[in-house]
């Protein structure tokens, strides 16, 4: 039991930090890019020292279904953005008023977002916390255990349609992760998503 407990330690912790990390960065509207980076950096450190990534794709293959499969993710949340007004009429001017404060706004946020953000949120959640948590379940239980801690992650903010893509985001991501067994893939799949959302098709 003890070695259990042991075991575990890292990422009882490591989630402790990055929901404390979530809370305080959402209350900092003016530096919140700034935070939220240096909240995945950490993260990227943790997912470095506790795991073992797999990448069982040829290299030729991350861009072709990373793109791919990112496309295909920007067109779910693109249509549930489409029904959302059907189903909660103030749904619109509560993703418009979270964008306004926390999108990106300048190149350095981009720059962030893609080089630090993307690449972070994949090595930790997908590539540390879930399969941590493989350890104790079935591969199928992680990715719907990861998706929810994800999601929980924007939940702090209090914005509930985001919460409810990153759940999307988070079960898609982790599935294809099990399935290819590729963490760049996953990655490039998610930068093609942020690309698409916030440069190439905007909600």
């Amino acid at each position: 039991m003890k070695n259990e407990w042991k075991k575990s330690l890292p990422l009882i912790l490591s989630l402790i930090f990055i929901y404390s990390m979530m809370f305080f960065t959402f209350e900092n509207k003016v530096i919140f890019w700034y935070l939220y980076a240096f909240t995945l950096l950490v993260g990227i450190a943790i997912s470095l020292v506790y795991s073992k990534y797999k990448d069982e794709l040829p290299t030729w293959n991350y861009l072709l279904f990373g793109i791919g499969y990112g496309t295909v993710i920007y067109g779910v949340i693109k249509l549930g953005y489409l029904i959302l007004p059907f189903i909660d009429d103030n749904a619109t001017k509560e993703i418009t008023k979270f964008l306004s404060y926390y999108a990106p706004q300048n190149i350095w946020h981009y720059l962030l977002l893609v080089f630090i953000v993307v690449i972070g949120e994949e090595m930790f959640w997908r590539g540390f916390v879930q399969q941590k948590l493989k350890e104790y379940t079935s591969p199928t239980l992680a990715v719907i255990v990861t998706s929810l801690l994800f999601s929980l992650s924007l939940a702090i903010s209090g914005f509930t349609p985001g919460a409810m893509a990153a759940l999307v985001v988070g079960l898609i991501l982790g599935a294809l992760y099990e399935w290819k067994k590729s963490l760049p893939i996953i990655i490039i799949a998610h930068e093609a998503f942020v690309i698409l959302l916030f440069l190439v098709l905007p909600l």
